[in-house]
């Protein structure tokens, strides 16, 4: 709960994964990947109902297995590719709905962020009620600062590729940058319903992250590091 209101957690797994395939369900140190989400979500001293989205009926048996709701199969329309988070988010909202749950809140966890943890979730939703936001995002700072890159034309040519103000800086002159995580977006469900993204425009704030803990697994390169990270127990000092 926060506050009054019913906090669900969605944790989005689709079946088709190309570049690491059956990612949300490969054994992961101890247990599959997408069990280290729904066991931290369980977790949290805020969340009232644990769902998983899927298309996929094993990842479904396996979700259930470590306590996870799956009360309907994504559809395929919204399951593709070119299929959106917010998508996934507003269907199992309507769909929820529909079966007799509303949900003042959502919580959107992907499970290719295994070494985010309950505490991690706790966090964001104390700053989402400190700060009375409509949107929580989770962010790390980018290891290298995106003034340093540019494009580089077929020709391989670097004309121009620094601005004048930062050819000569230290990178620690360098303004802080940060990216997004992916761990967590926490949100008012019905801002979501009627803006359609997680970036509203206004009273959305950014819930900072350390580097070990904002790993996404979404290659075999991840996967080796992130466990790595989990087996050793390093732990970011973010929370």
């Amino acid at each position: 709960m926060i506050g009054n209101g019913k906090l669900l957690a969605l944790i989005p797994a689709r079946g088709g994964s190309k570049r690491l395939p059956r990612k949300n369900i490969l054994n992961f140190i101890d247990k599959p990947l997408i069990a280290w989400t729904i066991e931290s979500a369980i977790d949290s001293k805020y969340i009232d109902h644990v769902v998983v989205s899927t298309d996929n009926h094993e990842i479904s048996r396996i979700s259930r297995q470590y306590g996870a709701d799956v009360p309907f199969i994504r559809p395929d329309n919204i399951s593709s590719d070119h299929s959106t988070s917010v998508e996934v988010v507003r269907h199992a909202l309507n769909t929820l709905e529909e079966f007799g749950y509303h949900y003042d809140y959502v919580i959107l966890l992907q499970p290719t962020s295994p070494l985010r943890t309950a505490e991690h979730i706790d966090a964001a939703v104390k700053l989402f009620v400190a700060k009375d936001a409509d949107a929580v995002i989770s962010v790390t700072k980018t290891t290298s600062s995106p003034l340093w890159a540019n494009t580089i034309p077929k020709n391989g040519s670097m004309d121009n590729f620094l601005q004048e103000n930062v050819e000569n800086k230290r990178s620690q002159d360098l303004p802080i940058y940060y990216e997004l995580n992916g761990a967590i977006y926490l949100i008012n469900s019905q801002k979501i319903l009627e803006e359609n993204t997680f970036f509203l425009r206004k009273n959305v704030f950014s819930y900072q992250m350390g580097k070990l803990s904002s790993i996404d697994i979404d290659t075999n390169y991840d996967f080796f590091i992130a466990s790595m990270i989990a087996r050793d127990g390093f732990i970011d000092d973010d929370i």
